[in-house]
């Protein structure tokens, strides 16, 4: 045996053809960098915007493989059919009668060649793409990938030593293919249809075939094995894959060379490996679990057609699982198949009181490229004040009614102030007081756990948004095992302590005076341009609790200096879009009419947003809130609450206490207080937020130890939902790679 392939290495350095197919194949190397060269002109071309949307390069391999892959075999074909061509053949067989061992002899040869070329081409062709990228090659993109890559990068590594090692596979598919075909015409022509037609072929498939068909590409093949992307494959499935093109080719190859008696034989036994490699991916990708949800298409009919929806039941009360239960509606934007499944991204919706589907009907676009690698599902939680559960047993029209607050002076005020809200909660209660009693976020929780195990998953990632943190939080203590992910956009849960939360609160108020004030003072369509507007801001509310500004054509209605506070906060955080600031200028020209004495400039955008001339502290809101601990424990922790916010935020003195006053008199008692998250069994937290909650949000995350964050240096709450680009990039690049980003990372609207 040694014998035979030391001659068939003579036979092959003989080959001058070899040499020169050897020097072809740096062709490979200038494709990657002249592909890389074009992907920069174009790239340099575009806006911020349009660039995070652009397609990235990933390691650059794919775009010379298939020249280097076509080489390789032709050198693997030749090895064979210049015997055959020169009739050299019978020699050969005449020195070796056994027909396969002369076949099987050339491998080692023609491999040790193609490993030590292989592995240098890999990485010239690498090198070649990313040099030409430069620092372009860092920039993160929608789907959460890069431009290009870094070897420091997680499998990219593997996958440039894995592309190099797939030459020899392919240098002995041509061995076995010029051996079947006898022919170099025949066997270059078969060749280029597995290596380049089909590949090129699978990218003119409509629909998810096309990711499948050009999963089983030879060139896509060593990310997918290095798990680096490049198709639906597992690394197992994707080597197997692999090994089955070689074992067929050199069956095909053994037939081919074999006498007419042992043809049966090699076929055989080559079939039952290529039978055997076959399962593997067959298998490989089988979900674990087993989902019971039945998904038809949604029936309202004003979201996306590829909305699907389904129900669960569960319990009313946690503590008494075998009692009542009630129907939770759940939705699905099912994954796409564009690249290999992940998981479920479960989407939690904010409020409290929010819809989960609705913001997929609202927002699918958002998620397009995550649906790449995931289903996302979301649901109206049991709490969900304008569909689901809770209108089909509460009034909504009393859900989204609640009384006008005010802050207590005295023990007895706050006393008055327990009993209104008590009345309130009480109409809303008296329907179905058990299901009133248990709208908690951590029941919330529980319900999401259910339709985790219902979904037949493992574990989730989740997409928290707004006071959907607390749902979140609360399914972090309880079920901290089944947390793939978490990503927590614009935080409105509360934190433990909850001086820390006012204290950041109140400087994001306070900031953001001192942003209006400067926005009023250099630009002149600003009602309070040329005046002291921190001064009149602060003359105005201090007036206004002890003279209440009244709403001209509304004698029963005026204004205190908390309601001042209260409708004005939202605009102060929120002004609209760069640079006219459409809320802001609304803003000042409400001040400015109450600075003369009528309000009804505060009346009219507060009537518009809630139907009331005043902020209501609204029930549906409040039976949650309350529920979760917002409120205060005693009059003593109010007062001093109230005490500290007055040294914190003058200007905004008492608006921190809005909702938690809310909870005074709270017919039920907290069912899910504060708690610290646990210490260990989490994966690390990315936190996403604005301006003027990303501090918030902050905060909650560092509760998980190497969590990370982004700051959006904008306007906005919900930034996932919204769309903002940059911040989308970052949550899919966490979201299906688990990489946080650097800490101090800050998208900015223009990059």
């Amino acid at each position: 045996m040694i014998g035979v392939i030391a001659s068939e290495w003579l036979k092959l350095r003989s080959l001058r053809s070899n040499l020169y197919l050897l020097a072809v194949s740096v062709l490979a190397v200038g494709l990657c960098a002249g592909i890389a060269f074009m992907i920069t002109r174009g790239f340099d071309r575009q806006t911020f915007e349009e660039r995070l949307a652009f397609p990235s390069n990933g390691d650059g391999l794919t775009n010379g493989l298939p020249v280097a892959y076509f080489v390789f075999g032709a050198i693997g074909a030749l090895a064979i059919t210049s015997e055959h061509s020169t009739g050299m053949i019978r020699t050969s067989l005449v020195a070796v009668p056994r027909r396969q061992l002369l076949l099987f002899a050339k491998i080692p040869g023609l491999g040790a060649v193609a490993l030590v070329a292989g592995q240098l081409l890999a990485f010239a062709m690498y090198a070649a793409g990313q040099v030409v990228l430069g620092d372009r090659a860092g920039q993160i993109l929608l789907d959460g990938r890069t431009l290009g890559t870094s070897l420091a990068d997680p499998g990219v590594a593997v996958a440039v030593v894995v592309a190099g090692l797939t030459l020899p596979v392919v240098t002995v598919i041509g061995l076995g293919v010029g051996s079947a075909v006898r022919s170099t015409p025949g066997a270059l022509v078969v060749l280029a249809v597995i290596l380049i037609v089909h590949p090129f072929a699978a990218m003119t498939v409509p629909g998810p075939l096309r990711y499948r068909l050009g999963s089983y590409a030879i060139q896509n093949l060593p990310a997918q094995i290095a798990g680096t992307g490049g198709g639906l494959l597992s690394p197992a499935a994707a080597l197997a894959v692999l090994a089955l093109y070689a074992v067929v080719a050199l069956t095909a190859g053994s037939l081919g060379i074999a006498r007419k008696g042992r043809r049966l034989a090699v076929a055989s036994a080559g079939a039952a490996v290529a039978v055997l490699l076959a399962a593997v991916p067959a298998t490989a990708d089988r979900p674990a679990g087993h989902a019971s949800l039945a998904w038809s298409p949604c029936r309202d009919g004003d979201g996306p057609r590829e909305l699907e929806c389904a129900s669960v039941a569960v319990p009313l009360d946690w503590a008494a699982p075998s009692g009542r239960k009630i129907t939770l509606r759940v939705a699905r934007l099912p994954y796409t198949g564009a690249g290999r499944r992940i998981g479920t991204v479960f989407a939690i919706p904010g409020g409290p009181g929010g819809s989960g589907v609705g913001d997929l009907k609202r927002h699918a676009g958002s998620f397009t490229r995550l649906r790449d690698r995931f289903d996302v599902v979301s649901l109206d939680p049991r709490n969900t004040t304008d569909r689901g559960a809770g209108p089909q047993v509460l009034s909504l029209s009393c859900l989204a009614s609640g009384p006008w607050l005010f802050q207590p002076r005295d023990r007895g005020e706050y006393a008055e102030l327990a009993r209104t809200n008590r009345a309130a909660a009480q109409r809303c209660r008296a329907t179905d007081p058990e299901f009133f009693d248990h709208m908690d976020s951590a029941s919330v929780a529980r319900d999401i756990e259910e339709i985790r195990r219902a979904l037949g998953e493992d574990s989730l990632s989740f997409l928290a948004t707004s006071y959907g943190a607390e749902p979140a939080i609360a399914y972090a203590r309880l079920f901290p095992a089944r947390i793939r992910a978490t990503v927590i956009d614009g935080s409105a849960a509360q934190l433990v302590d909850r001086s820390l939360r006012d204290r950041i609160r109140a400087a994001t108020l306070e900031g953001q005076l001192t942003r209006f004030a400067a926005w009023c003072d250099s630009t002149t369509s600003c009602a309070l341009h040329g005046r002291d507007v921190r001064a009149l801001w602060r003359g105005l509310v201090t007036r206004a609790d002890t003279s209440p500004v009244p709403v001209r054509g509304e004698p029963s209605v005026s204004y205190s200096g908390l309601d001042l506070k209260v409708a004005a906060a939202p605009s102060f955080i929120s002004p609209g879009q760069e640079p006219a600031y459409p809320r802001w200028t609304q803003l000042a020209e409400a001040i400015k009419d109450a600075v003369d004495g009528d309000a009804s400039g505060f009346a009219g955008y507060v009537r518009e947003a809630t139907g009331s001339p005043k902020v209501p502290a609204f029930v549906g809101m409040n039976m949650t809130h309350c529920l979760d601990g917002v409120g205060y424990a005693s009059y003593d922790e109010y007062t001093a609450a109230r005490r500290a916010d007055e040294r914190l935020s003058p200007d905004f003195a008492g608006n921190q206490q809005w909702h938690p006053l809310a909870c005074a008199g709270w017919p039920a008692p907290v069912a899910n207080p504060p708690a610290p998250l646990p210490a260990t069994g989490l994966p690390p937290f990315l936190g996403v937020g604005s301006r003027t909650d990303h501090a918030d949000t902050e905060q909650l995350v560092r509760q998980v130890p190497g969590s990370s964050s982004v700051r959006w240096d904008g306007y906005g709450h919900g930034l996932y939902l919204s769309g903002v680009p940059c911040v989308t990039a970052y949550v899919n690049r966490y979201l299906t790679t688990l990489r946080l980003p650097p800490a101090g990372t800050v998208c900015r609207p223009t990059g």
